[in-house]
């Protein structure tokens, strides 16, 4: 066959099967409701699933029709995308892998393949086959489609989870009328260091705190970039009106902040916290005297 025959043949036959798609939607969608893509997701409700179904079987024909059977970006994806994102999302929330929900996509073509050779008379002819051929590419970039909102979806999730942990991680604690403390533990990294920014600086707000303290007791190395960190902090608590005061400064870190040379003079350092908050206690007319080791108690 000639390359303007053979062109000729496969736009006829994707014609054919936008076609097909299109008079057998209600029954591909039928069919699909009972796939594990779909009951997986649709639990409530099989009317649902075969709504999904009838969105996603027009969206096949409508790229069938425009000849892009091989383009995961073809305009007829469009109306479906944001479903498939939320069905990938769900599935995957379930605990399936990228390879079982291309496992679950690839299996909604063996229906569709039945009733498409139900159309021919001679399903062995030249014609059927081209048609079957344009169903499996255009069944193998929904396929596609499928595996990139699996992958993006994968990916916000991650993020919101991360972000989730990190205000955990960070929580903002009242220890006394107008001080509060964020108790940090492990790495400070510039994404963390900002959501303990902005925690702080709400609960300084909501509580009205004149002293806020950061106990970096948890905090396993300070370096540079750490202190960095910690000094915008210190400067954006000022700006709100409130001191803001460093606790947990042991012996090793304090030798490792000489050594890089990190000046932290405007700040004001503690060895624990129980020193902080006895300093802020103080300031504000509070009496405290010493108690148990590394404690203090109020009279």
């Amino acid at each position: 066959m000639r390359v303007s025959e053979q062109d000729a043949a496969q736009e006829s036959a994707a014609k054919q099967t936008a076609d097909f798609l299109e008079r057998r939607q209600e029954q591909i969608a039928q069919r699909w409701a009972d796939a594990a893509l779909f009951r997986t997701v649709f639990t409530l409700s099989r009317d649902e699933a075969v709504e999904a179904g009838k969105a996603v079987v027009d969206a096949l024909s409508t790229v069938a029709a425009s000849r892009r059977l091989e383009d995961i970006m073809a305009p007829g994806f469009d109306s479906v995308r944001e479903q498939l994102q939320r069905m990938a999302a769900s599935l995957t929330r379930t605990g399936a892998t990228a390879a079982q929900i291309a496992d679950e996509v690839a299996a909604l073509r063996d229906p569709v393949a039945a009733l498409l050779r139900d159309e021919f008379e001679d399903p062995s002819g030249e014609e059927a086959q081209q048609c079957a051929l344009a169903l499996a590419v255009l069944m193998g970039t929904l396929r596609l489609v499928v595996m990139e909102t699996a992958l993006s979806s994968g990916q916000e999730l991650i993020e919101r989870q991360r972000q989730q942990l990190m205000e955990v991680a960070t929580p903002v604690i009242q220890l006394w009328e107008s001080v509060v403390a964020v108790p940090l533990i492990g790495t400070l990294d510039s994404a963390r260091s900002q959501v303990v920014m902005e925690n702080l600086l709400d609960a300084i707000v909501a509580q009205r705190a004149r002293y806020a303290i950061l106990d970096i007791t948890g905090v396993p190395t300070v370096d540079s970039l750490v202190a960095q960190h910690l000094m915008k902090t210190v400067a954006a608590a000022r700006l709100m009106g409130a001191e803001c005061l460093v606790s947990g400064i042991r012996p090793a870190i304090a030798q490792t902040i000489v050594h890089l040379g990190i000046d932290l003079g405007t700040v004001v350092t503690h060895a624990t916290l129980a020193d902080a908050l006895a300093y802020a206690l103080r300031q504000q007319g509070v009496a405290v005297s010493g108690g148990t080791p590394g404690g203090a108690s109020l009279r």
